[in-house]
């Protein structure tokens, strides 16, 4: 028998003073059964980083054809395309190809995947990558709870998300242009 998605309920007020957004979000998001809580996190984080009303959650690892989350335009366009992970410089060019803007928030072993796929890309002029650093990454997707309910404030580039744990800063690194 397949396992099916669990899904977590997301409540979350974003301020984010480097955009003025100012929104309260209220949705569903689901996890994959072979998805970590670390990569459902970055899936979070790159969703309030890049927020507008129009951006999706995609089907992502159970349709390699579709982001983790995207904009599309009233006539089907894809606006932006945001990956999350590592994914090698093939399907960064793929994706580049598919979308006006591709943005990629990288977590894990950044540190050895940026020397072998940021040169391979860096020609790609609609292409961004930002690095999470994994510690605060690890520290906020740690006994994530099924209800998440965050206060998330964007200011100079770094989010601070405020939980039933306390407050976390992540910045992320940009390392191919910026936000």
């Amino acid at each position: 028998m397949a396992l099916s998605a669990t899904p977590y309920k997301v409540d979350v007020n974003l301020t984010d003073l480097d955009r003025n957004v100012f929104e309260t979000l209220r949705f569903t998001v689901a996890r994959h059964p072979s998805e970590t809580e670390d990569r459902m996190c970055a899936r979070l984080i790159a969703y309030l980083l890049w927020y507008s009303e129009a951006l999706a959650f995609g089907r992502g690892l159970s349709d390699v054809d579709e982001p983790a989350l995207w904009e599309k335009s009233l006539d089907g366009r894809v606006l932006h395309w945001i990956e999350v992970g590592l994914p090698d410089a093939e399907r960064l060019t793929w994706c580049s190809r598919r979308a006006e803007r591709v943005s990629l928030l990288a977590y894990g072993r950044v540190d050895l995947w940026e020397n072998k796929v940021l040169p391979a890309v860096a020609a790609l002029k609609n292409v961004h990558v930002a690095g999470l650093p994994q510690e605060a990454l690890t520290t906020i997707a740690a006994d994530l709870p099924r209800s998440i309910n965050w206060a998330v404030m964007i200011s100079d580039g770094s989010l601070f998300i405020t939980d039933e744990n306390g407050q976390h800063e992540i910045t992320p690194q940009w390392l191919l242009r910026d936000r």
